[in-house]
C-alpha cells in the first residue's frame, strides 16, 4: 500500500478512537432495536430549490434528505467527535497530507461499487465555481486529491488541519458517484434508497438491504415534508399525521410534554442569532459604539421571556460553553446602562435614527430588536426596528445594513465557525471585521496537533472577538424536537436538530 502503514493502530490515533456511534440497545437501558414499519417527518420548510446534490444542501431539510440517501468517509458522535464511516482509516503525520482507505464491499444504490475515484470527485467538484458548492470557502484548502489505488487516496491540503476528519463528516462532503452531474435523482451508499422526489412537498425514501452498516437502518420507509408554521407542526405532531417534528417554539413544550404519547428531546448547541455591526460602515463603525450596544443587551431576559430558558448565555463570541475549546474564563458581558452610556456618547452617533433590520428568519431577532431599542432609549439611542419578511431576507437583507441580525447554525469544529464568519476574507464575514492577528491565529490553531496549544489559540481568538467584532450573541439556543414516544433511538447531537440530520439510519419503530 502507497503511503505510510495505516494499521488499525493508526486509525484509532488519527480519529481519537474508533468506537461506534451508538452503544447497544441493552447498553442504554433501552428497548432493542426492530425493523420495519414507517414514519412521516415533518421539517420546518421545503422549497422549490431543494436538492438531491449534497454539495448545494441550503435548508435542513436538505441536510437531512442527504443524510438519508448518502454517506461520507466520516461521521460525528455525539460529542461531535469524528468517527470512520465510507473511510475505513484515515491517518495523517504532519495535518498537512492524509492518507484514506475505503472500506471494501461498499456499493452504490444502483449497484456500482465504491472506489477512490468516486471521493476524489465528490471533493474537488466543491472546487468547481460551476457545482455552486456552500463549502466552496473550506474546500480551497484541497491542494490535491488523488487516488493512489482502487480504495486509496491522498487529500493534500494548502496547510496543515487537523479538523480535517470533522469537516469530511459534514453533510456537504458526502460522497456521490464518479461524474455524476445529474440531480435529478439520487445514488448514494446511505442508509435510504430515493423513492420520491419533488421538491417544495415531499421525499420518500425504502430502506437499502444493501447499506454497508450491517442492521441498519431499522425503518422501512420514511416520508420527509415540510410544514413551514410552527403551531402547525405541532398540532400535526399531536394529531399522529407526523411522528416527528424539529424547531419546536419554546412556547409549545408544555403542548408537548402534557401529552402522554408525545415527548421532547432539547438538544443543547452553538445556534445562535447575532446582532450584526458593520465595522465599515457609517455612522456605527465606531468601536464605542459596538461596545454600547454589548453593554444593552439583558442576556437572561432574552433566554427567559423569549426561549423559556431552552437557551445557554453567550459572551458575544460563537464557541458554546459545551465545546471542548470553550474559554471559561473570560469576564461575562452584562447589561449596564452607565457603561453603555459612556460608550455611546464617545460614538459620536448622536440622536441619529437607526434602522436595524430584522425578521422571523432570524429566530427571535424581531423580539431582540425590541428589547434593544427599549434600553437604547434609556441612554438616548434612537432605534427604529424595521420587521422584514423571513421570504427572501438574507439575499436582501442579511450583510446590506449598518444593523441587522443574522441566524448561524451549530459547525463541528472552532475552525469552521472562525473561517467562516470571522476571516478577513470570509464570504460571510457579516460584520466587515480585520483583524490580521485574527487571521493568523487561525491558521496557526487549524495545523496545531497539540490539544491544550490549540485551545489557548481560540481561547486567545474568543477574547479578540468579544472584546471588538461587530457580531453580539446574546444566547445560544437549544434545539428542539418533538415526536411521537414510540419512536426509539433519539438521542442529541450537538450539530443540529433531528440527531445532527442523521435520525434516519439509528431510529425504530415501537408499536
Amino acid at each position: 500500500m502507497s503511503g505510510p502503514d495505516l494499521s488499525r493502530r493508526a486509525l484509532i490515533g488519527g480519529l481519537a478512537g474508533a468506537s461506534g456511534l451508538l452503544l447497544p440497545a441493552n447498553a442504554m437501558g433501552v428497548s432493542r432495536p426492530r425493523t420495519g414499519g414507517g414514519i412521516r417527518v415533518a421539517s420546518t420548510s421545503t422549497s422549490t430549490l431543494d436538492t438531491l446534490d449534497p454539495a448545494k444542501g441550503a435548508l435542513n431539510t436538505d441536510y437531512v434528505r442527504h443524510f438519508m440517501l448518502y454517506s461520507g468517509l466520516t461521521e460525528l458522535d455525539r460529542a461531535l467527535y469524528p468517527r470512520p464511516a465510507l473511510a475505513e482509516i484515515i491517518v495523517s503525520r504532519d495535518q498537512k497530507n492524509w492518507h484514506i482507505r475505503l472500506r471494501k464491499g461498499v456499493t452504490f444504490h444502483n449497484g456500482k461499487s465504491l472506489s477512490a475515484a468516486d471521493v476524489v470527485y465528490s471533493l474537488l467538484r466543491h472546487k468547481d465555481p460551476r457545482t455552486g458548492s456552500k463549502m466552496a470557502d473550506i474546500a480551497d484548502q484541497f491542494a490535491e486529491v488523488r487516488a493512489t489505488g482502487p480504495l486509496e487516496l491522498l487529500i493534500r491540503l494548502t496547510g496543515p488541519n487537523a479538523d480535517l476528519p470533522a469537516i469530511l463528516a459534514q453533510s456537504h462532503f458526502l460522497i456521490v458517484a464518479n461524474g455524476q452531474r445529474n440531480f435529478r435523482t439520487a445514488n448514494g451508499t446511505g442508509p435510504f434508497k430515493l423513492v420520491e422526489f419533488t421538491p417544495g412537498i415531499r421525499t420518500k425514501v425504502r430502506r437499502n438491504a444493501n447499506f454497508w452498516k450491517p442492521g441498519k437502518p431499522y425503518l422501512d420507509e420514511i416520508e420527509l415534508i415540510g410544514i413551514p408554521d410552527e403551531v402547525s407542526r405541532v398540532n400535526a405532531l399531536l394529531s399522529g399525521d407526523v411522528h416527528l417534528i424539529n424547531a419546536v417554539n419554546p412556547r409549545s413544550t408544555r403542548r408537548i410534554l402534557t401529552s402522554p404519547r408525545h415527548g421532547l428531546v432539547e438538544t443543547k448547541s452553538g445556534l445562535y442569532t447575532n446582532l450584526i455591526v458593520r465595522q465599515d460602515r457609517l455612522p456605527v463603525s465606531n468601536p464605542h459604539f459596538t461596545a454600547a450596544l454589548k453593554c444593552l443587551i439583558d442576556r437572561p431576559l432574552i433566554n427567559r421571556a423569549l426561549f423559556r430558558n431552552y437557551a445557554t448565555i453567550a459572551n458575544d463570541h460563537p464557541i458554546p460553553p459545551s465545546h471542548i475549546y470553550f474559554r471559561k474564563d473570560l469576564p461575562q458581558t452584562q447589561l449596564d446602562l452607565d457603561r453603555a452610556r459612556w460608550h455611546f456618547r464617545r460614538s459620536g452617533v448622536g440622536v441619529t435614527r437607526l434602522p436595524i433590520y430584522a425578521s422571523p428568519a432570524a429566530e427571535g431577532s424581531i423580539d431582540m430588536a425590541s428589547v434593544l431599542q427599549e434600553y437604547g432609549s434609556r441612554i438616548g439611542l434612537n432605534l427604529a426596528v424595521n420587521r422584514m419578511p423571513a421570504d427572501g431576507y438574507w439575499s436582501t437583507h442579511w450583510m446590506k445594513h449598518p444593523l441587522g441580525f443574522g441566524n448561524s447554525n451549530p459547525r463541528p469544529t472552532a475552525d469552521m465557525i472562525f473561517s467562516l464568519f470571522y476571516k478577513t476574507d470570509a464570504t460571510w464575514n457579516e460584520s466587515g471585521w480585520k483583524a490580521p492577528r485574527f487571521d493568523s491565529l487561525l491558521m496557526e490553531a487549524r495545523g496545531e496537533p497539540d490539544l491544550q496549544r490549540r485551545k489557548q489559540l481560540y481561547g486567545e481568538m474568543q477574547a479578540m472577538v468579544r472584546q471588538s467584532c461587530g457580531s453580539i450573541i446574546p444566547v445560544f439556543m437549544s434545539l428542539l424536537d418533538g415526536h411521537d414516544r414510540r419512536l426509539k433511538g433519539l438521542h442529541p447531537v450537538p450539530l443540529g436538530g433531528f440527531m445532527g440530520y442523521t435520525f434516519a439510519e439509528h431510529v425504530w419503530w415501537e408499536g
